[in-house]
């Protein structure tokens, strides 16, 4: 029986299939990636996508509400008690508009934001020039120390004395290591900032509580709610009670409209799915296949930025053998392997040929592979980093690991 898309539209189910294709053949890796579950996928096509319903429970601009007011009530609710947060908003629509809308909610045009560098693992709303929000606050970047990897928080706390942030800001893209909040939150007390974390990359190793949670330490806290966090692509933001109307008011009115009903709804099976006791196994073993990847990766002498890995990802710097991470990417990709090119810290490269690649664990973790799987994954790649011509021949090996732990077999 031919679904309804295949008989409207051929081309384009098509091209979804395809992708479908793609994803159950191929090794998922990059980090900010994951596969969320067929009843997220359930809720994300739901009729919710029919309603328009600007404001909060309770308060709507539109008649007709009272169902999506339980949706998103629920949704709240499930994530104040997954991460022990005061007050929950969880209608941005990704990682990015929250961010601003932070911005824009507890600082004025011209405040300083003492945030991480791009080019040291921090993001690209934490102050990269190329962005729209350097031209209204001011953004000041501390790096990583290059010798240790680490962040240097003897040299943030200089950056903050000497130039008085209103906001310090945690958070990274491509920093493998633990954050020591108590020590930015001190920090930031001394010259009186608000303190901000961008855990979307972390967020489900945090909900399945294996790295520290940011919430209990700092005002304000965002996220996405895929990645590690494996719901559907989306936004949230956590705070303070005293932040609470603030946070509120710049998401609507101050910068978006009617919310994605039908994404919080996702948002909410997500929630309901990181609150279940298993998905503490999930987030032990994300990091447990990280370090299998590492060990991989150090025994064959490759460059591990930052040292080591205590999260879900690892930055590899390639200069030493020779190859960039753009023909990286392309040659893991002939062989089913999906990572992403990536600065590495004071990269002398351009930003779309750097020196290194980015790669992680999530979505083969939820694919159910596990360390046996991660080294013979991770044997592959270093195969392909020595001989990137050869790339194509593992392509079959690629397709038959993952034949073991199928995707979406519902699906047919």
């Amino acid at each position: 029986m031919k679904s309804i898309l295949q008989s409207q539209d051929p081309e384009l189910y098509k091209s979804i299939q395809k992708e479908l294709e793609r994803q159950r053949t191929g090794a998922e890796m990059i980090p900010s990636e994951n596969f969320a579950s067929l009843a997220v996928l359930e809720a994300l096509g739901s009729v919710l996508t029919n309603k328009y319903s600007e404001g909060y429970p309770g308060k709507r601009y539109y008649g007709g509400n009272q169902f999506i007011d339980e949706v998103e009530q629920l949704a709240i609710d499930r994530a104040k008690k997954l991460f022990g947060a005061e007050h929950v908003n969880v209608q941005p629509l990704s990682g990015a508009p929250a961010n601003i809308a932070v911005y824009f909610a507890v600082l004025k045009p011209g405040d300083t934001i003492l945030g991480m560098d791009l080019g040291h693992g921090g993001h690209l709303t934490h102050g990269h020039p190329v962005t729209h929000m350097t031209k209204v606050f001011n953004f000041v970047r501390y790096k990583t120390d290059i010798k240790t990897g680490l962040i240097d928080y003897d040299n943030l706390r200089e950056m903050a004395l000497k130039h008085k942030p209103q906001m310090v800001l945690a958070g990274f893209s491509a920093y493998s290591r633990e954050l020591d909040y108590a020590k930015i939150k001190s920090i930031a007390d001394e010259v009186g900032a608000i303190t901000m974390m961008d855990m979307a990359h972390i967020a489900g190793l945090v909900a399945g509580k294996q790295l520290t949670n940011p919430v209990d330490t700092f005002d304000i806290v965002s996220t996405t709610t895929h990645k590690t966090l494996r719901g559907p692509r989306g936004g949230m933001i956590l705070c303070k009670e005293k932040f609470a109307q603030a946070i509120d008011k710049s998401i609507f009115p101050g910068f978006q409209g009617g919310p994605h009903e039908n994404n919080i709804a996702a948002k909410a099976v997500a929630f309901k799915e990181a609150l279940d006791p298993s998905f503490v196994g999930y987030a032990k073993q994300i990091i447990r296949n990280a370090k299998a990847l590492e060990g991989v990766f150090k025994d064959a002498g490759i460059k591990i930025c930052h040292g080591t890995t205590e999260n879900h990802l690892l930055l590899l710097d390639l200069t030493p053998l020779g190859i960039t991470g753009k023909e990286t990417e392309v040659a893991l990709d002939e062989a089913g392997i999906t990572v992403n090119k990536n600065a590495i810290p004071d990269d002398p490269r351009k930003p779309m040929d750097p020196s290194g690649i980015r790669l992680g664990t999530p979505a083969l973790t939820t694919r159910g592979l596990k360390e046996k799987e991660m080294k013979i994954v991770g044997e592959m790649i270093v195969a392909i980093l020595k001989k990137p011509s050869a790339a194509s021949s593992y392509r079959p090996k690629v397709k038959e690991l993952m034949s073991g732990f199928p995707l979406y077999p519902e699906l047919g």
